[in-house]
């Protein structure tokens, strides 16, 4: 039987509220049936702070760190946590909810698209394994983070390496539409992620930085070789095709395209009201 042929756009660096924008637009454009199931990777320009879709900024967000790093920001369509995107390939994965290979529930879709990624972690010889809540107590701690930091703890089927968290992801359902994106840390610089959130003191704040330490970790910090982004780019790039069994095939979007994302990404993810809302 011939394997089935999705779409892959690798968009390169893009502004924060371009690459939220694009990620809509796939979602929408294969809710409409014009396109096929889409795999993206992409970088940022700025390196931006991400918050999830129900993140309060005010409550959670140093937002005066983050114009001092000279980060960007912007709110995700998708749920979770404040995430760094710095040096990352971040990827997003658009299929419909009715995909005969899509599972029902959003953890065991979770496990069917994250495949791709486990392959990929492998072609790079690490060791990677799907992190599984054993006792009860870790599985309400999957309900009720401490944190407002995204790498803080693996949730169901997040890839770990030697026991630490190496990729963050997020999903939301649209439309009829799984629309999952997430981050593959190729480097972390600790201090400055830990600076752009709020604490209820300095003390907290070094107990968790301590404690995130054994919880996740960048590949180049395991690696035996140093990974550099084109090497992650072809790995996972094969990782998908090899853990999803498809074929993908390079895309680049018409002009037509590119200005209705760019339409998209003034009107709302530039805007005060969809980043700052909550």
């Amino acid at each position: 039987m011939s394997k089935e042929t999705w779409r892959f756009i690798d968009s390169g660096n893009c502004s924060p509220s371009y690459n939220m924008a694009l990620d809509e637009a796939l979602l929408d454009w294969h809710s409409e049936g014009k396109i096929p199931p889409t795999i993206r990777f992409y970088g940022w320009d700025p390196a931006t702070l991400s918050v999830g879709y129900f993140q309060k900024v005010e409550k959670e967000i140093n937002m005066e760190a983050v114009k001092e790093h000279g980060l960007g920001f912007v709110r995700r369509p998708t749920g979770g946590r404040g995430v760094l995107h710095d040096e990352e390939l971040t990827y997003s994965v658009i299929v419909s909810e009715d995909h005969p290979e899509m599972p029902k529930t959003v953890t065991e879709a979770y496990r069917v698209i994250s495949e791709g990624i486990l392959k990929g972690f492998q072609a790079l010889g690490l060791e990677a394994y799907f992190a599984v809540p054993k006792t009860p107590e870790e599985r309400e701690g999957l309900k009720n983070p401490r944190s407002a930091v995204c790498f803080d703890a693996p949730s169901w089927y997040e890839l770990v390496v030697e026991g630490r968290k190496v990729a963050g992801s997020a999903q939301t359902r649209q439309k009829g539409v799984i629309l999952q994106h997430g981050s593959i840390l190729l480097d972390l610089d600790e201090d400055k992620l830990f600076s752009l959130f709020k604490y209820p003191s300095e003390r907290v704040k070094e107990r968790m930085q301590k404690a995130f330490k054994n919880k996740a970790v960048a590949m180049n910090e395991i690696s035996a070789e140093r990974i550099t982004m084109d090497m992650a780019r072809e790995a996972f790039n094969k990782g998908f095709e090899e853990g999803l069994d498809i074929n993908l095939e390079p895309y680049v979007l018409s002009d037509e395209e590119t200005q209705y994302v760019e339409s998209l990404a003034k009107t709302r993810y530039e805007s005060d009201e969809w980043n700052f809302k909550r």
